[in-house]
């Protein structure tokens, strides 16, 4: 009796064809459904990266926010003084406190410091020390956190009564004040 290679070789292909078939159709429908560790950890690192990317972005619109305000808060503080001053005797107050809540229901604070730097002055800008000195201007200031600020090239700079208004032009002024007076 003569054995036939090509038959068994074919029955045992078949076989072994049948038996990695299985296999495969096995592990893809037995396979654990999940993200290996190397996965999660590519995920999360580049989460970290896009959220860092935001968080830094987003803290440079605070700080404009909160320069913004500033500004704006020294000129409603400006219209409250220039009020009080038309109602007083062509004088201004010894403290911003004393606006509210006639002429500004409230004295708004920095958004970061709590206050700003006021002081009043005579008309030749040297501090109103004296009890019956007549107080005919001011200085009123905010430190900006941003000393590239565009309202910085149109404030006063040097130091005017008690207050450092900065010295010098954006970028380098320092300190970055935002001064403004009557």
């Amino acid at each position: 009796m003569t054995y036939d290679y090509r038959i068994a070789r074919g029955v045992h292909s078949d076989i072994i064809r049948r038996l990695f078939a299985f296999n495969r159709l096995r592990m893809f429908t037995t396979r654990d459904r999940g993200f290996t560790l190397i996965e999660l950890l590519v995920v999360i690192a580049i989460i970290g990266i896009l959220s860092s990317v935001v968080l830094a972005s987003l803290n440079s619109a605070r700080k404009k926010g909160r320069d913004a305000r500033r500004i704006s808060d020294v000129k409603q503080l400006q219209l409250a003084l220039e009020l009080y001053y038309d109602n007083n005797s062509s004088e201004y107050p010894d403290a911003l406190s004393s606006l509210a809540p006639t002429y500004i229901s409230v004295v708004p604070a920095d958004p970061q410091s709590g206050e700003y730097s006021y002081d009043n002055l005579t008309s030749a800008n040297a501090a109103c020390s004296v009890a019956g000195q007549v107080c005919s201007s001011y200085v009123i200031g905010a430190t900006l956190e941003d000393t590239a600020n565009a309202a910085l090239n149109q404030d006063i700079d040097g130091t005017v009564g008690s207050v450092n208004c900065g010295t010098g032009t954006p970028p380098s002024e320092s300190p970055s004040t935002y001064c403004q007076q009557p």
